[in-house]
């Protein structure tokens, strides 16, 4: 139980030699308790005096009056020498002048008597006064000893009494229930007061905690480790304190830091390992991703279809050529696209030379965006191209002085030979509609018709198409530029640019020169006045005995320009084949008659 102090002023009393008279009177002094305090056991009793008796009785009419405490106090050898032995902690011995005695039970009210003895003896004549008095346990006697033998009225002792205490006079369950008047805090608990019969409680710190109970933080935890008392882990083991207690954990360093590093090891071991599988899982996710996408996208873009109809390398016996390139190999073989690889560019695409694996020059052609609606047209056009052996395209077609009559015959009736096949062949007819110089060379300058982006197909039972006007300037046809009736007769018109292209090493419009009317205009107004001669490639004019071969040229490239389509010739018609065909023969066999007749 808690206890408060409370200062008392003893003052002396003069003594007499009538045997066990009391010399407070009849009743003696008294204490009584009041509802919520009582003598604390903490106190003692105390008598300071020759030949004296003190005493204190219980006054309860129940248990008749009982003597709770007492001691007696003698002369003995040490009369005189109080201030010798008044630091001794065992000073109140009895036999000194000085007597205490504890409390064999505490009671809620007593009085207290001194009493003289041995008056055979009057020693006690020699201090005719005494003191008597309670005080709190563990007070210092140094404090009140130097009353021995003094008698003066205005000598006195201030000591201390302890007195329990309770608050209230309900239960701790009944005070829990009512938390704005509960005065225990934290890490505290309450104690029921059963001395008491009106009840009451008191607060305690928790075990491993001290201070005051009643105030906010007046618990606080003990440091058990810091105090010497505190120190009850053995040998090779260190004391660790925690909230209200403490632990013990071994103490040896070197298996400590086993243990860190240990722990530290599969700490990152496992992180590792956890940032390993998380990149790994990430990895495979992605492909994933990407598989699907390419497989989503492959069909979109009519790739089943394609397979339908073409069968490719590892996917049948037939031996056929053709190939589905992963964007993987184009990329790798345009070097990323490179502007660099740039071979020419079209209203939906760009075409790029590039070169596989196995040293093949190839063009790919990388679109813009693409049609949905124009999926099955875009397969149609790859079923319809030539040549379906892998041709190695080195270049673009460019008008150049550097390629030999032969070369140019070559290519313009392989350019011819396609658009005949195209127009008349093909399961269902194609319109180039943008022929221009983008036909694909290869090392012997072997010609392949590509770009068909804008491209349209033409029933058998049609005739033309009317759609928006599109193609190349200096190559579209003027009629179909007019009406927007698309028609064989365009791709006839633009070859005949080609024609003119071939025989001139000029191109269609030169952009630098803003006069300039066109190669088409110069071409046919040399042709109108016989000066053709003055516009064709002079190399070729070197090179080329029989001028009648130009003239057939440029007499074909004339008609495929007649502004009125009607009248120029049909691809249908094999015409222009078999007369390109025809001149090449000629080119070719004119140098051995000459021989022969010289």
């Amino acid at each position: 139980m808690d206890s408060v102090a409370i200062v008392l002023t003893v003052s002396p009393h003069p003594t007499t030699n009538h045997l066990e008279r009391n010399i407070y009177g009849d009743d003696g002094a008294w204490l009584t308790s009041d509802e919520h305090f009582n003598l604390s056991n903490k106190n003692i009793i105390v008598a300071i005096g020759y030949e004296v008796y003190a005493y204190a009785k219980e006054l309860d009419t129940s248990s008749g009056d009982n003597i709770v405490s007492g001691c007696a106090s003698f002369c003995g050898s040490i009369t005189n020498n109080v201030s010798s032995s008044s630091a001794s902690s065992s000073y109140c011995t009895g036999n000194n002048g000085c007597c205490q005695s504890e409390f064999s039970k505490t009671p809620r009210q007593f009085s207290m008597f001194i009493q003289t003895m041995n008056t055979e003896k009057t020693s006690w004549a020699s201090s005719n006064c005494t003191y008597f008095f309670v005080a709190e346990k563990g007070i210092s006697e140094s404090n009140f000893t130097q009353l021995l033998g003094k008698c003066k009225e205005e000598d006195y002792y201030e000591g201390r009494m302890a007195a329990d205490w309770v608050i209230g006079n309900v239960s701790c369950d009944k005070a829990m229930r009512r938390p704005k008047y509960y005065a225990c805090r934290k890490n505290s608990r309450c104690v029921d007061d059963t001395t008491r019969p009106a009840g009451g409680y008191q607060c305690d710190c928790s075990s491993g905690y001290q201070g005051n109970p009643y105030l906010p933080h007046g618990c606080q935890d003990i440091n058990e480790c810091a105090s010497p008392k505190g120190k009850h882990c053995l040998n090779n083991t260190r004391c660790v304190n925690t909230p209200g207690s403490f632990l013990c954990e071994p103490n040896n360093v070197k298996h400590m830091l086993a243990i860190q590093l240990s722990l530290g090891i599969v700490a990152a071991i496992t992180f590792v390992v956890l940032v390993a599988v998380c990149l790994w899982l990430r990895k495979w996710l992605r492909k994933r991703e990407e598989k699907k996408a390419k497989q989503k996208f492959f069909k979109r873009n009519g790739g089943l279809l394609l397979r339908q109809r073409i069968p490719f390398h590892g996917e049948s016996g037939s031996g056929s050529l053709s190939k589905l390139f992963l964007k993987e190999e184009l990329e790798k073989a345009t070097n990323n696209f490179n502007e660099i690889q740039i071979l020419g560019k079209g209203g939906l695409g760009t075409v790029y030379k590039g070169m596989l694996s196995d040293g093949s020059i190839v063009a790919v052609k990388k679109s813009n965006a693409v049609d949905e609606d124009q999926i099955e047209q875009f397969i149609n056009e790859i079923l319809t191209l030539p040549n379906k052996s892998e041709t190695h395209c080195q270049d673009s077609f460019t008008p150049s002085n550097n390629i030999m009559m032969d070369n140019r015959l070559r290519i313009a009736a392989e350019i011819a030979g396609a658009l005949s096949y195209m127009h008349s062949c093909a399961s269902t007819h194609i319109l180039h509609r943008d022929i221009k110089s983008n036909i694909l060379l290869d090392d012997n300058f072997r010609a392949v018709v590509s770009d068909f982006g804008i491209s349209r197909f033409l029933s058998v039972d049609k005739t033309h198409l009317t759609t928006l006007v599109g193609g190349t300037f200096g190559y579209i046809d003027p009629e179909y530029f007019r009406s927007g009736q698309l028609t064989e007769k365009c791709d006839v018109y633009a070859f005949g640019v080609i024609l003119a292209e071939l025989l001139t090493s000029q191109r269609a419009v030169t952009s630098n020169i803003p006069e300039d009317p066109g190669l088409v205009i110069r071409f046919t107004m040399s042709l109108k006045q016989n000066c053709i001669f003055e516009i064709v490639d002079p190399e070729i004019v070197k090179e080329v005995e029989d001028e009648h071969v130009i003239l057939a040229v440029a007499k074909l490239a004339k008609r495929c320009l007649n502004f009125n389509a009607r009248k120029s010739p049909c691809m249908k018609e094999n015409y222009s084949v078999r007369l390109l065909s025809s001149i090449r023969f000629r080119r070719r066999v004119a140098p051995q008659e000459s021989n022969s007749s010289s």
